[in-house]
């Protein structure tokens, strides 16, 4: 199997069935994974609906409660790597990513030497749509924070759209990774720069949700600021490289940490 998109979910009704009718309408192979954290407003329940008419191509993992972002993916990217997807995606629900852009990322990655591939709203030809001055300052502003704490050459570190090919998510230590915001974002990132693997950027147009409520929050905002800091301290003393018990496992040729 080749190409799978993780979203994650949060009362999100009002796009579900869309953003999925436009992933599958594609006609490219790709297949969905929803992690749903229990919405009350009954996002599960569509999609439940939905796989009869997309049987073997969507798939739905509900947990018990809203437990963030950040552990959504891994329990995403760990479902993934045991059912074999070469190359793994993080995308919105909320189309603030297009999904006609999954194949360029996907090209950077299959075709083009990428080890991760960033939708990126900060290299040149991408842009942000709809979004207030002060938010646009703001999301700037942090990923110049980012890059001159940890060195990471990424511009757009918070970057919710990536692809990631598997080696990478077979390397990284994902029980490491600790943040569950916009600093998950960052660190996914930092470990796999850490580890060696080439990170590509591939300018999108990001465009604010039209339909539902932000997840933003103060508490996400904060653990983005500190969790910069955090995260170069304790790169000191963390090893992201994931553990193997033996030599027919698999092991990255990429430098250690």
């Amino acid at each position: 199997m080749e190409k799978i998109v993780i979203i994650p979910t949060y009362n999100e009704k009002e796009n579900i069935a869309n953003i999925l009718e436009a992933i599958f309408s594609l006609q490219l192979g790709y297949h969905v994974l929803i992690i749903d954290d229990s919405s009350p407003d009954g996002t599960a329940n569509i999609v439940r609906e939905l796989q009869q008419s997309y049987k073997n191509q969507l798939f739905l993992e509900q947990r018990a409660g809203k437990l963030g972002l950040g552990t959504a993916y891994i329990h995403g990217f760990k479902w993934s790597i045991e059912r074999g997807y070469n190359f793994i995606f993080e995308m919105d629900a909320d189309f603030s990513h297009r999904p006609a852009d999954l194949e360029r990322l996907y090209t950077a990655c299959k075709y083009q030497g990428g080890d991760v591939a960033i939708g990126s709203r900060y290299v040149k030809g991408g842009q942000i749509e709809n979004w207030p001055w002060d938010r646009k300052f703001y999301s700037k502003g942090g990923a110049l924070y980012t890059r001159l704490v940890t060195w990471m050459p990424v511009k757009d570190p918070t970057a919710g759209f990536v692809c990631y090919r598997r080696e990478v998510l077979e390397t990284i230590n994902l029980d490491e990774i600790k943040f569950v915001g916009y600093a998950f974002q960052i660190e996914m990132k930092f470990a796999a720069w850490k580890l060696g693997f080439k990170i590509v950027e591939v300018p999108i147009a990001f465009i604010d949700r039209k339909l539902g409520s932000s997840k933003m929050n103060k508490g996400i905002l904060k653990e983005g600021v500190l969790g910069v800091l955090k995260i170069q301290w304790q790169s000191l003393f963390k090893n992201y490289r994931r553990r193997v018990k033996n030599a027919s496992q698999f092991v990255s040729p990429k430098a250690e940490v």
